[in-house]
């Protein structure tokens, strides 16, 4: 090859690279001025291909690997659940930020296979768009009719907490698990606003409507339904989901029995209860022809059963929590006995009693904090492309707010992993309202049933604690009771009994 040649070759190949190196960087150029302009994406753990970061996760206790994660990666990061994206956020700061300031754009929920089973987007809890706005609308507005977080909910609440006594009146002392009865006490509050009457505890079919719904509750948080709601295909082999799908058909056939006598006594001028005012409303639109009605009874089924889910267990737990909390710490129950005999004496407590039982009520709200029964919020979902703390989160990200990292953020609370009272206190034993207290989450999607929870959870408890002394059972000593809290979509306490003595 001559020299002549050998430059030509040395030009077209300068050539040709010249033009690649000079697309390469407009390419570079233009992807970041793109990525300036619309934001980066929040950094996380590389995932693997179609496992994403499952081997990375505590499956039984995503919240821990979750906070762990946190610790690298700041207070918001994404990880795959599979082949699906999902962003999490941590701390009181950044979920305040996005569900309160960013409500409408963090305001749909993200619908896995596990909830769709239970819902299929009917209901309140597990719907979006029009439907969730009409539904949680028409709930809101009549729930408060039937006395919902008013004087109505505190006389029902007053005359259930009788019957519960009486419950642990019958063990005389001796040690016995809470479950059962303090479920089926918090769940008739519920029935009485829905149906408009209570159930006895002795009703196997309000028994095991309970038990039942508590059961779905405790195996929708498990490892297995978590792989079903990454890895759909699964369902088939798993015990799990087939628990679930049995207790919906059963529970199902058994409200739309209660639906149905409701029905055959329906006075549109006398309303019961929930399920009154929405056959009335059914009715309405039926005879006037409204063919697109939301008012129809897969979304009746759907609501009544959101309300019992979200009504029973939530507080059921959180009033199990606070007596094995006083068994575990005598000290404080004891402080809180005194507060209530010299305030109230041996009359009924009632709602109003709370702004001067400071350290009682201090005592509720930091076993709602440490308890922490929902430590993270069910998922919800980006409405739009969204900018937050200089991430991009784009719209249909499913994004899930941590609400431990909120109940125990160091910035927030003096000792996080502790039960001490003193966080609501201030030096002169007034209590305090504290920000990052946020059980029932916060924004859109706030717990519509937070005011009859904090009804419940003052008027049971103070009612429990001036009446008896609970204590671990024999040979058992307060250091032995275990306040590791067992696997669920709630963490409820792990097995446990105690003593309930009669005060003199």
């Amino acid at each position: 090859m001559s020299v002549f040649e050998s430059l030509l070759q040395f030009l077209s190949t300068g050539t040709l690279l010249g033009a690649l190196l000079l697309l390469l960087v407009l390419y570079l150029l233009f992807s970041g001025s793109k990525s300036q302009k619309e934001g980066k994406e929040p950094p996380g753990p590389k995932p693997l291909p179609l496992l994403g970061n499952l081997l990375t996760l505590d499956l039984k206790r995503p919240f821990d690997t979750f906070c762990e994660l946190s610790k690298t990666y700041g207070k918001i990061f994404q990880v795959f659940l599979g082949p699906r994206k999902t962003v999490i956020l941590v701390g009181y700061k950044t979920v305040k930020e996005a569900l309160m300031n960013y409500a409408e754009e963090f305001g749909d929920r993200y619908i896995g296979p596990g909830f769709r089973i239970i819902n299929n987007e009917h209901g309140i809890l597990f719907s979006n768009g029009e439907n969730w706005k009409e539904m949680r609308r028409f709930a809101l507005s009549n729930l408060r009719d039937f006395g919902m977080g008013k004087r109505g909910s505190e006389d029902k609440i007053i005359e259930e907490i009788q019957y519960l006594k009486g419950e642990f009146d019958k063990f005389k002392g001796k040690a016995f698990d809470t479950t059962q009865p303090v479920n089926y006490a918090v769940s008739n509050i519920i029935s009485s606003i829905v149906y408009g009457s209570r159930f006895e505890y002795t009703d196997p079919r309000f028994t095991e409507m309970v038990d039942r719904a508590n059961e779905n509750v405790r195996v929708s948080g498990s490892a297995t339904m978590m792989l079903y709601n990454i890895f759909p295909w699964l369902g088939p082999f798993l015990n799990s989901k087939r628990t679930i799908v049995r207790n919906i058909l059963k529970n199902k056939a058994e409200i739309m029995k209660l639906i149905n006598e409701l029905l055959e006594t329906l006075n549109p001028q006398d309303r019961r209860g929930f399920v009154d005012s929405f056959l009335i409303r059914k009715q309405s639109d039926e005879e006037s022809g409204k063919t697109d009605s939301l008012y129809h009874s897969m979304n009746l089924y759907c609501t009544i059963n959101n309300l019992f889910a979200a009504g029973t267990d939530t507080t059921a737990t959180t009033l199990r929590w606070s007596l094995l909390l006083m068994a575990k710490y005598p000290e404080i129950q004891a402080e809180v006995q005194g507060e209530i005999d010299r305030v109230i004496g041996g009359r009924q407590p009632v709602v109003e009693d709370r702004k001067n039982l400071p350290y009682t009520d201090a005592v509720i709200h930091e076993t709602q904090r440490l308890a922490n029964i929902i430590p993270i919020t069910p998922p919800h979902k980006t409405s739009c492309d969204v900018h937050l703390n200089g991430y991009l989160i784009k719209k249909g990200t499913s994004v899930l707010p941590l609400l431990v990292s909120v109940l125990r953020d160091e910035n927030e609370w003096e000792t996080p992993d502790s039960f001490n009272p003193r966080h609501f206190l201030n030096k002169q034993g007034q209590f305090i309202k504290k920000d990052a207290f946020l059980p029932f989450s916060a924004g859109r999607r706030v717990c519509l049933g937070e005011s009859l929870a904090r009804m419940e959870l003052f008027l049971f408890f103070t009612f429990l604690l001036q009446h008896f002394h609970f204590t671990p059972p024999p040979g058992v000593s307060e250091d032995d009771l275990d306040l590791t809290p067992a696997v669920g979509f709630t963490l409820n306490p792990a097995p446990h009994k105690l003593c309930a003595v009669k005060r003199s």
